[in-house]
């Protein structure tokens, strides 16, 4: 791993020796991130980063009997650089999303109120994402925007996360930053092998994905091709057509932000394997939700011997069903995440990063 510098700027400003204390904090479904990032930073900045300004906190956040969640602090937080972790959506766990959200705000609150200095919410998956805009027909609210000023609103001063569905919520956060981590560089290590060979086509399995497909493609030297995808009901895709030349193509990789119901991936292979003579496929996502309907399609599409490989990160915690897989590779986030918060409490710029061997390398 490369050597990266986590000093100060010479000319800092003096006052910001308050946060030299850094805090990694956690409600119930982030704390198990939270402590594998916090063994990380400890390994990447222990023999720069000072034990006494380094501290955890985890499971701060508990319910009454009426069901009303209740956070509290056990050490003194004056002054301090708060990271707060959370997994909104935990398969894991028997909370809702909305639980979770609930947990994250009153947690951000309560550091805030207890005077820490800076509280930077890192959420790997951030949910209501999809919610990004209104319906007419339906008469659906704008709820990703409610939910980035109910975020402002409790105290949080920046964002950190991995992969939203959509990048548009960075400017429904306006006022604070949102620091978006990019999966191309995870992509295209996790697939190099497969670069430059003409049997081979990157498919995106609808039009939201078609960006992230274009760069995987032109990074690795292969065809594109997109699937048109329309839902007549929620959760419900049918695949009508796939826009790309398939003469010739025998590999397919699918790439999106996530896999949750698993429907538009089926229907995607489905309609692939009527245009093409495939062999096999692969799947990368960056966020995998652990759903049962998914995990029937993908062990189908497997038994098939059409499925070879899914790739997908740890910003979910993963249920042991599909921990179980065969086909299953989950990447580790630890090291990306430990690099961004150094670098943010440092006050520097987060540089380009790359991954080696499974594991984030800085550059």
């Amino acid at each position: 791993m490369n050597q990266v510098s986590a000093t100060r700027h010479e000319t800092q400003d003096p006052s910001m020796s308050l946060m030299d204390r850094i805090v990694f904090a956690s409600c119930q479904s982030g704390s198990a991130l939270a402590g594998q990032v916090f063994s990380r930073y400890e390994e990447m900045y222990g023999e720069i980063e000072s034990e006494k300004t380094l501290s955890s906190m985890d499971d701060i956040d508990c319910y009454f009997s009426d069901g009303e969640t209740c956070v509290r602090l056990e050490k003194d937080v004056n002054g301090c650089d708060v990271y707060l972790f959370q997994a909104l959506y935990d398969p894991t766990m028997d909370r809702s999303i909305d639980q979770n959200y609930m947990a994250l705000l009153i947690a951000a609150r309560a550091f805030r109120e207890w005077g820490a200095n800076r509280v930077t919410a890192v959420l790997p998956y951030l949910s209501y994402t999809r919610q990004d805009r209104s319906t007419r027909s339906n008469r659906e609210p704008t709820t990703a925007k409610l939910m980035a000023d109910l975020t402002k609103e409790a105290g949080i001063a920046r964002l950190i996360t991995w992969h939203p569905h959509s990048n548009r919520i960075q400017g429904f956060y306006s006022s604070i930053p949102v620091t978006i981590l990019d999966p191309i560089d995870f992509f295209v290590d996790a697939f190099k092998h497969h670069a430059n060979r003409k049997e081979v086509v990157a498919v995106a399995p609808d039009a939201g994905a078609s960006k992230l497909i274009t760069s995987f493609g032109r990074r690795l030297n292969l065809n594109c091709a997109i699937a048109s995808k329309y839902r007549p009901q929620p959760e419900k895709a049918v695949v009508s057509e796939i826009a790309g030349d398939l003469q010739g193509k025998r590999i397919a990789i699918l790439l999106d932000d996530m896999i949750s119901s698993g429907g538009t991936i089926y229907a995607a292979v489905k309609k692939l394997s009527e245009k093409m003579d495939l062999e096999q496929i692969a799947i990368g996502v960056s966020h995998n939700l652990c759903m049962e309907s998914a995990y029937i399609q993908l062990m189908e599409l497997h038994k098939e011997g059409i499925l070879s490989k899914m790739i997908t990160t740890n910003s979910i915690p993963h249920t042991p069903q599909y921990l179980a897989l065969p086909f299953i590779e989950i990447k580790d986030l630890t090291g990306i995440l430990a690099y961004v918060i150094n670098r943010i409490h440092s006050n520097q710029p987060v540089h380009e990063w790359s991954i080696d061997q499974g594991e984030l390398v800085l550059d």
